[in-house]
């Protein structure tokens, strides 16, 4: 690694003793890796101003620990210009970034879905339909991501017509036609669960892929809430 120049983007910065930072990076090469930047948090270098998220970097770092040293980095591109809801969602899919992926774990699958992530955020794209498709592309990673086109009891193909409920673990199980729709057994209808696994965002379908994310992704986050989605809560009235 010592002289490996790393594709990365930067998830978080904090302050480390009095002079530096530990920075958590997200490169294409080695994944998630942390790093301290020496002596870079009271100066005006370039190496400093370089050091914030959305920004295509090139890194070389060192050091055979977890924790390793920021040598050398340097821009790709200019910083990615978000504002307003687009930079909390930006946040957002930072933070889940971090949170989810495990340290040392590269994946070309998430890295262009982050990058693509942040364009689509840039661009003014649809906000819910450009977090479902990071969402899906970590959970797939994570091997979490279920079948939308099959249901894991009679291993039948998936209705459009039917309702089906979801088992962690498992997959869409059927509901009975004479239950479906009952207050007890409530589920996702077959047509969404269709469009999703072609990657079509409907009205119905973004509902769905909207609460299956918020509870496959549940255990991955953990029980410590994500300081990003407080960014989205309403603020009181004064």
């Amino acid at each position: 690694m010592n002289n490996e120049w790393l594709n990365a983007y930067v998830l978080h910065r904090r302050p480390y003793r009095e002079t530096s930072y530990i920075v958590d990076f997200f490169t294409l090469e080695e994944g998630r890796v942390s790093a301290v930047a020496k002596g870079v948090k009271n100066s005006k270098s370039d190496k400093k101003s370089l050091l914030q998220p959305f920004q295509h970097l090139r890194l070389q770092l060192s050091g055979k620990s977890e924790l390793k040293n920021l040598r050398h980095v340097e821009s790709v591109a200019p910083s990615i210009n978000l504002v307003g809801t687009a930079l909390f969602c930006a946040m957002y899919v930072n933070e889940l970034t971090n949170r989810v992926m495990p340290a040392g774990l590269a994946s070309d699958g998430v890295h262009n879905a982050y990058e693509n992530a942040l364009l689509s955020l840039r661009d003014n794209s649809d906000i819910e339909v450009t977090l479902r498709q990071f969402e899906f592309a970590l959970l797939d990673e994570m091997g979490l991501l279920p079948d939308f086109t099959t249901d894991v009891e009679y291993e039948m193909p998936i209705e459009e017509t039917g309702s089906y409920r979801f088992q962690i673990d498992a997959g869409f199980v059927p509901i009975p036609e004479d239950m479906a729709g009952t207050r007890r057994m409530r589920g996702f209808p077959g047509q969404a669960l269709l469009s999703l696994s072609q990657g079509e965002f409907t009205p119905l379908s973004k509902k769905v892929a909207k609460v299956l994310c918020r509870d496959l992704l549940k255990p991955l986050i953990g029980d410590k809430p994500l300081k990003s989605r407080e960014l989205f809560m309403p603020k009181p009235r004064l």
